[in-house]
């Protein structure tokens, strides 16, 4: 049902607007910018992580946003997402933490990005780039350390950087790693990477004669713990509103609440009454015990909404809380408001965020579907009609404290 973001300006001009709509507040991202960066030593850079679209939020309104504060670096996942940031003017370092493929090095030099690098393949791709171009490409070591995902061994790199050290057109200018389990801060995971990275990045300045940037910290470091913020942290679910274990109360640092910066609305198609011993939607998984009235939204799997969350979550209509019943269809799903039997076609929904003294968080309907509120708002951003809000009360929308 929601219009692509990705649709140039003058089509979105040129159609009526979806029923569904996801609202970002600036005011939000600015302060939990803020709030993260403040957590950190003084002068040790956040380095702000606006992949996957920022988290369905908007990745280059987010990062305009996050400059508007200060920030000066910046993370994607691939090359397309800093080359798009580049060219919608975002000054400051763009690391691409997934590095590259064979044929993407030009484009390093071109747009002047830095790259993670775990081969020495793709170090002597940057190398021969920044030569052609006649600029020097900087180079972030990936180094795995018990994620075990990209990077190389801790074993195996000091020899590694060395032999890309002294390529011509390419700088190391950073060592990096990512906690497993940072969200968990009593699990002995954490001690073991902190340790290892800490000996790894030792070694690495004492046998480059350099002192490149290290960074380990993703939020749940940033927040839970201090001692591996090193000279540069990465924050990502933290900058949007959430933390990464889910639990709210957790959402409270250095005395400040995260905000959560996503509003996801919709309104209502119509409003039925049916009576009792009806089944609702496909496979009828739900029967009404009670002559009922049920209001139809616009809104489905389509549009991000799972079909997991069918008869487990709630909306807010009028203030109140009220319970989806059947499944979820692909544009369409039921809503039961026999209690509140005012609900008219065209009342506003909010499926995330606060409407009068209620609110329905993204780590409550994450919950909810048995997943996580990344996937979550990713779902929901990238597969709707989405609005920067700059006015300062905008976060006043939203579920935070």
């Amino acid at each position: 049902m929601g219009l692509s973001f990705f649709a140039p300006m003058d089509f979105m001009k040129s159609f009526p607007d979806s029923a569904n709509r996801v609202l970002i507040s600036a005011a939000a991202l600015k302060a939990n910018y803020r709030l993260m960066s403040t957590t950190l030593p003084p002068g040790t850079p956040l380095l702000a992580m606006v992949k996957a679209d920022g988290y369905g939020h908007g990745m280059i309104d987010a990062a305009q946003t996050f400059s508007a504060v200060g920030c000066r670096h910046f993370g994607v996942a691939e090359l397309p997402e800093a080359a798009r940031l580049r060219t919608a003017g975002i000054d400051g370092e763009i690391l691409v933490m997934a590095g590259l493929l064979p044929g993407q090095e030009e484009y390093f030099a071109k747009y002047n990005l830095s790259a993670a690098v775990y081969s020495i393949e793709s170090a002597q791709l940057l190398s021969a780039a920044g030569e052609a171009a006649g600029r020097t490409v900087s180079a972030h070591i990936k180094i795995d350390c018990g994620m075990t995902r990209l990077g190389i061994t801790p074993e195996e790199s000091v020899a590694f950087a060395q032999a890309i050290n002294h390529l011509p057109g390419l700088k190391v200018v950073g060592f990096f790693a990512h906690f497993p389990e940072a969200d968990s801060p009593k699990q002995s995971s954490n001690q073991r990477v902190f340790d290892t990275f800490s000996a790894a990045s030792a070694a690495l300045k004492r046998a480059l004669g350099l002192s490149p940037r290290r960074h380990l910290a993703n939020s749940g470091g940033i927040i839970n713990l201090p001692s591996a913020h090193f000279d540069m942290a990465r924050s990502g679910i933290a900058l949007y509103g959430y933390t990464p274990d889910g639990v709210s109360q957790h959402a409270i640092i250095r005395g400040q609440p995260l905000q959560p910066a996503m509003r996801f609305v919709s309104r209502v198609l119509q409003v039925k009454d049916v009576a009792a011993g009806r089944g609702v939607s496909y496979g009828h998984t739900f029967i009404t015990t009670r002559p009922s009235r049920l209001a139809v939204l616009p809104v489905g799997y389509e549009d991000g909404y799972q079909r997991a969350l069918s008869n487990k979550a709630d909306v807010l209509i009028r203030g109140r809380r009220a319970r989806i019943v059947g499944r979820i269809c692909m544009n369409l799903c039921m809503v039961d408001v026999t209690d509140i039997p005012e609900t008219a076609a065209g009342d506003e929904v909010v499926l995330i965020g606060r409407q009068g003294n209620e609110c329905v968080s993204a780590d409550e309907l994450a919950e909810r579907a048995g997943t996580i509120s990344y996937e979550l708002l990713c779902m929901i951003g990238n597969n709707n009609q989405r609005e920067l809000k700059n006015y300062d009360d905008s976060v006043a929308d939203t579920c935070g404290g």
